[in-house]
Order: structure tokens, then sequence, then C-alpha cells
């Protein structure tokens, strides 16, 4: 399925029909769901005087959507404090085929001087908002104080992309004061469907440790080659420093676009020497204020660059202009700059060339009293939280997860709440919510911030796993997305139901009277069985289900650490069962089995048992000793 295969319409406004209906009464559109008057600008009024709303063509005498294409240049901060927003639009214009989606059918939506007839003062654009696609439509006024736009513009004065585009997001959130004030990581997202996540240069230790800078640079400069959509920060610690300028000519509580990361090779022995390599990591960011940049090491004009010969300057497009786009060591960059974020336009459709991810996503609520728990120091609370299963089919898959809180921006002083969630691993066969965290491996957590969204990206082994989104505090609501990715199929689900129950053959059938947790943690001196000694693992089984653990290679002393969980009709009449297998090419060898017959009720214990073989030589014993934990409770609530 494409991107845009389906988009919804914001207000139900349908910009064909809308356009359609304009040049049937032979008049220009006008937005009655955002109309160009205070309303739209603020919720309270008086914060900007002397506003008059005009359009393009009031302005100036030869209006344009583009000038020469879009680029990070059209895109200069107004009177609003949303250089997020500004940072993110500087990125889009750098990426062609995600502001073509952004910004559908510009060549249809621009201005034509020769068949003015044509134009009815209308445009669209469209944002991806909790996992779809919305179409919001705009009349072309925009807010002016003495024929100069109030908000974002382009440094060509005929130019309106940008200011429109603003103009749009506004309308989605309520009105322009609803910008003031955000995450570069929302708008990102916002515009490309990706998963944004933000790197903490300070707290990780970037600027120090060469390692982790190096592992950066990497990671940066391939999200770059994927056209992942990037900019960094250095937030303001008080109202004081806001739009503050460093002794480097930085700009403080300001987000700056990186529009590329590359190698560069330099010239010469001596600056060779002096940085004792061949070629330096560096990165191009550009202020969205068009002005104000880097005067350091390799800033515009700075005798470094003579170090780097003319045919490489004029690879990388190196001018000398006071437009707010500069190039920087990347050394220099972690030791000055303190986040960066990125947002990667995750491919999930496998008739692609390119990597593909397999996608779990699900819309949820925190709602009291049973699915808003808080975070996991609330130990009596926190499983009350949504719960989803999922599934790593692979021995080891790099899992990315996105927590999204949808936003409360629509009002006036609304916060977000500070959002996180945990990963644990569970039996392999889980298909019910959790009842008893104690139990399950607790694999991460997530940093807990007021962001619109949290992400983590971990590489886990193969195995069924829950993830836990909540927020810090318990009895928060609110409604949320939930997206995460593997390279692996992953079986993604919500675990709605406590227990086993709810169908009309449950009304007819035997219910279950126990729960069982059993845990295989390893075998020790089994018997070898091949050159290699063997390859080894369990079969549980319980009342016609059976739970297969991983493959231990080349082993007489295989760990598996997991585990399988079965809702028990009859626990006295059918004991559980483990065997050990020896996988092989043609046919696996049985290695030994032990049964456990015991029914009653206990807390966690851990039981070194032997094993015996099978069928005829059941009573025969077999070399080799196996370690498990049961739990078990005839509350089915209770695991």
């Amino acid at each position: 399925m494409g991107l845009f295969d389906t988009v919804k319409h914001y207000k139900n406004q349908n910009y064909t029909a809308l356009k359609k209906e304009c040049v049937e009464k032979g008049t220009l559109f006008i937005d009655s769901e955002f109309p160009p008057d205070d309303r739209s600008l603020f919720f309270t009024k008086d914060k900007i005087q002397g506003v008059v709303w005009k359009r393009p063509k009031q302005i100036c005498d030869d209006p344009k959507l583009f000038v020469e294409g879009a680029s990070s240049g059209d895109v200069s901060q107004g009177h609003l404090g949303n250089c997020w927003f500004v940072a993110a639009s500087s990125c889009l214009a750098e990426f062609k085929e995600i502001w073509h989606k952004v910004i559908p059918d510009a060549k249809g939506q621009e201005w034509n001087a020769e068949q003015p007839e044509n134009y009815q003062g209308i445009f669209r654009f469209n944002f991806w908002r909790y996992g779809e696609w919305i179409e919001v439509v705009i009349d072309d006024f925009l807010p002016t104080i003495n024929d100069k736009l109030v908000f974002i513009h382009s440094q060509s004065l005929n130019e309106f992309w940008s200011a429109l585009l603003e103009k749009a997001y506004a309308k989605l959130f309520g009105n322009y004061e609803s910008l003031d004030g955000g995450e570069l990581s929302e708008a990102l997202e916002d515009f490309s469907g990706g998963v944004s996540d933000t790197v903490d240069l300070v707290g990780d230790g970037v600027a120090t440790n060469v390692e982790e800078r190096t592992a950066l640079y990497s990671r940066l400069h391939k999200d770059m080659n994927r056209k992942s959509l990037m900019a960094a920060s250095i937030p303001a610690t008080s109202q004081a420093e806001m739009e503050a300028s460093t002794d480097v000519g930085l700009v403080k509580g300001h987000a700056y676009g990186i529009t590329e990361v590359k190698n560069i090779h330099l010239e010469g022995s001596g600056l060779f020497g002096m940085f004792n390599r061949d070629k330096i990591p560096m990165i191009r960011l550009r202020n969205p204020w068009g002005k104000c940049e880097w005067n350091g090491a390799f800033s515009d004009g700075s005798p470094e660059w003579n170090k780097i010969s003319k045919s490489d300057r004029e690879k990388i497009g190196l001018t000398f202009q006071d437009d707010g786009e500069f190039w920087m060591t990347f050394e220099d960059f972690c030791k000055y700059f303190v986040q960066v974020c990125v947002c990667r336009t995750v491919n999930t459709s496998f008739l692609s060339l390119t990597r593909t991810w397999h996608e779990g996503l699900a819309h949820g609520q925190w709602k009291n009293p049973d699915r808003a728990g808080g975070c996991f120091n609330n130990r009596d609370t926190f499983l009350k939280n949504p719960q989803y299963s999922f599934d790593v089919t692979k021995e080891e898959d790099e899992v990315m997860i996105q927590l999204c809180q949808k936003s409360t921006r629509l009002q006036a002083g609304s916060t977000n709440h500070a959002i996180g969630f945990t990963v644990l691993k569970v039996e392999l066969n889980r298909r019910y919510r959790v009842h008893d965290a104690n139990l399950q491996e607790k694999v991460v957590s997530s940093k807990f911030r007021d962001s619109r969204s949290m992400f983590l990206r971990q590489s886990m082994k193969r195995g069924r796993y829950v993830i836990i989104p909540c927020t810090f505090e318990p009895g928060k609501e609110g409604d949320f997305l939930l997206r995460m990715y593997t390279d692996s199929p992953n079986n993604f689900k919500a675990l709605e139901h406590d227990v086993p129950g709810g169908s009309w053959w449950n009304c007819v059938s035997k219910q279950p009277v126990m729960v069982t947790n059993i845990k295989v943690m390893r075998a020790t001196d089994l018997q070898k069985q091949d050159a290699q000694g063997a390859d080894p693992y369990c079969v549980i089984s319980c009342e016609g289900e059976k739970v297969t653990t991983h493959l231990c290679p080349n082993t007489l002393n295989p760990e598996w650490k997991e585990a399988a969980l079965f809702y028990r009709k009859d626990p006295r009449g059918s004991p559980i069962k483990i065997q050990i297998w020896n996988s092989n090419v043609l046919r696996d060898q049985y290695m030994g089995k032990h049964v456990f017959m015991n029914a009653d009720e206990t807390n966690t214990i851990a039981q070194e048992v032997g094993l015996v073989g099978r069928k005829k030589e059941s009573s025969q014993p077999r070399q080799g000793k196996l370690l498990v934990q049961i739990t078990q409770s005839s509350n089915l609530m209770q695991i």
C-alpha cells in the first residue's frame, strides 16, 4: 500500500469539491473553518497588534508557490516561537520525495499568470497524524503587518509555500499560538510519518567519548543516506537564555536543521598532520533565521577551507553567504550542541527493493481505574496499564518502539504527560495479560519525559515480549499511539483479556482451575550425541499444548531461560512434560524427559530433576540433570 493511498479530509473539507464550487461561483475561497481573523491567531486576543490578513496577490505583484523549487533557504522564522517547526520545514525542503507528498500536486496548485481564472485562492497540504494521513485545506489569506508576513517567510519575497504550510499546520492544531513552543520530533513525524529519536549528546557523553562519537557519526551518516530528517539544538535553561547567541555564534533555545553528514577529504600534509587523518567527518546545519552562523573552525570564509580542494568544495556546494547555513567538524558539533533529533522514514512496503520492516501498530488509552497504572515504580498498579505482545522470531533482531501521546495543543495551557514504556520478556506462549511482573524478565525501559513521543531502539533475542506503555504517574488519562518495528514478522497484538474465557464454547466446556508458569533454566551433563556434543532444545507440553524453546548449539550444558504458561483444566490428571531433543538435519534425537506431577499451589521454587527415557524406557534414567522453576496457583489472575 502506498503512503497516501488513503487520505482523510480534515473538518470534512474536500479540496477538489471546494475548488470546483469556487470555479462555478467565480469567487476566491474563504475558509470558514479557519477564518482570516484573530480567532485563527491566538487563544486570547492582543498578542500582536495591527495584523491585517492579505492574499499573496495583495502583498506582491507576482506570487509563486515555489521560486526555483524548494530549498532550506525558503524558510525563515517570524514573530512566533516555533523554531522547532521552522527547522523541520527547512529539513523538509531538502527531501523532495517527502515534500512532494506533504504538498501534493505542487504544479497544479501553483499560480499561473497566463491563466488567472484557474486560481481560486485554495491550497491543500497532507500531514501524518497518529497513523493516518490528513488533508488540510486552507485559503491563501496570510497575517501581515505593514505588508510583510508576520510568521514564516521565504528569502524570496514572492515565494509562499513555507508560509502556507505553516498556516495549514496551525489550522490542524487550532491556531498559530498553538505552535509557540514544541519539539522538533513532532513536526518531522507529521511531515513524514516516520519514527523520531532524540539523542542526548551531553547525557550520553558523546563530546568526551571518541567511541560514542564515532558510533553516532556512523548512525547519522547512514540515516542521512536513508533520507532521514534530522536537526539539532542547544536547549535554553532559562527564559533569559532563549534565542541568546553564544560566543561561537550558535543560538540557544533554537533548532537547526541538519542538511548533510559527510566525510570531507583534506588536501596537503599540513592539515593532515594537524588532524592525523586524511579526511574529516563533518556536518552541515542551517539556522532557520537565515542568519547568525557558527564562527569557529570551518565557518564561512575561515582559513581551514584552504586545505579542502576546490573540486571537493564544489562537490559539497560550499558557499560563503550570510544565509544561515554552515559546516562544522563533527567533533565541534558534539562539543557545542546538546540534542540531535532523527526522524527515520520506515519502509514497510514489501514491494520495495530497499530494506523493509514489519510494523505493529495500536491505538490505546490510559483510563482510570483499570488502565492507568503509572510506571514500573508503582508496582501495585503498573500492570493495570494496556499491554501488547510481540515475538522476535530470529535468533536476534533489532527492535524499534515508539510511544506517542495524542496532542493536547488544541487547549490553551495544556501540557503533555510524562510518558514511557517498559518491555518484559514473557512466556513463549503467553496470550493473556501479565499479572505478576516478578515472574518476567524486565528487558528494558525507555526514559520518561513530557514529550509527545518516546523512542527506543534495542537488540532483542528470540522470544515473546510484552510492551507496557504508561504515564510516569498513575491515574493520568489520555490517548496514545504505539508503533513497533522488527526485521522479521512479529505477531504484534493487544492483550485484552485477563484469563481464558468469554466464548460460547466456554459455557459448556470445562474451565481452567489452575495456572502454571514453568521456566526451563538449563540442563547439565547431557549425553553426547555427535562429534560436537549436541544441539539441544526443549519441548514443554501440557493438556495438548506444546511449547518449543530455542536451540542451544554445540553444548551438553545448554541454558534456555525460557518459560511456558498453561491454564490447566485437569492438573491432577494431566501433568506437565518436558522433553529434551538434539536437533539434526534428518531426524532429531531424543535425549531425556521429566514429568511433573505436582498439582499443588506454590510460589516460585527451583527444582533440579533427573531425566528418563521414552515409552518402554520411561523408568530408565538418562544422563543429565534439568533445572526448572515452577509457579502455580488456582487464582488464574495470579500469574
